[in-house]
């Protein structure tokens, strides 16, 4: 072997040493997945600060029952209990609403739909004075905010349809599963 040879076997032999003698590079431990009190308190929280103000559909109280795994909304017009547990994680699905009427004019509201587990009732309403409201239809639960406010909050849509994704999961609800792949 030449000169030349043997000098590139020592680099070689060198740089692999120098190689197995630094540290790997520790990744940094998974963020903890959030509790469930953490992300009814997001929800709450998302629903009271982003909330139209009309006269009609203005969120004022939203309230949970984590034993019987019911939101309820308390709204200008009345109030509903959602039944987080008969809900299906992979029907939500965002829309921009028109609430006005033939008298007045509101702001467009962000709705957030999700679709009951088939046979389940999501959504049971009352008017203001306690009455039950027939009218609505229980095998969806809708949720409303501001367009406006919403807009002013980065990626709202996304991390607020997380959050009700898992907390419909953790609340014994159908969790989110891919479809199509």
């Amino acid at each position: 072997m030449t000169n030349l040879g043997r000098s590139l076997v020592v680099l070689l032999l060198g740089s692999l040493s120098l190689a197995a003698q630094t540290k790997p590079h520790k990744k940094a431990p998974p963020k903890p997945e959030p509790t469930k009190p953490e992300l009814v308190e997001y929800v709450r929280g998302s629903l009271l600060s982003l909330t139209p103000v009309d006269g009609i559909n203005d969120t004022l109280d939203v309230s949970f029952d984590p034993n019987q795994n019911i939101l309820t909304v308390t709204s200008a017009s009345g109030r509903c209990n959602f039944t987080l547990s008969a809900l299906n994680a992979n029907t939500l699905v965002w829309d921009i609403f028109d609430p006005s009427d033939q008298f007045q004019g509101r702001e467009n509201l962000l709705r957030l739909t999700a679709v009951s587990v088939s046979g389940r009732v999501a959504r049971t309403c009352w008017d203001k004075n306690g009455v039950l409201d027939a009218t609505m239809v229980g095998n969806r639960a809708r949720f409303l905010f501001s367009v406006s406010k919403a807009e002013g909050v980065p990626d709202f849509q996304d991390k607020m349809g997380k959050a009700l994704k898992r907390l419909i999961a953790l609340s014994g609800g159908s969790a989110e599963k891919p479809i199509y792949q």
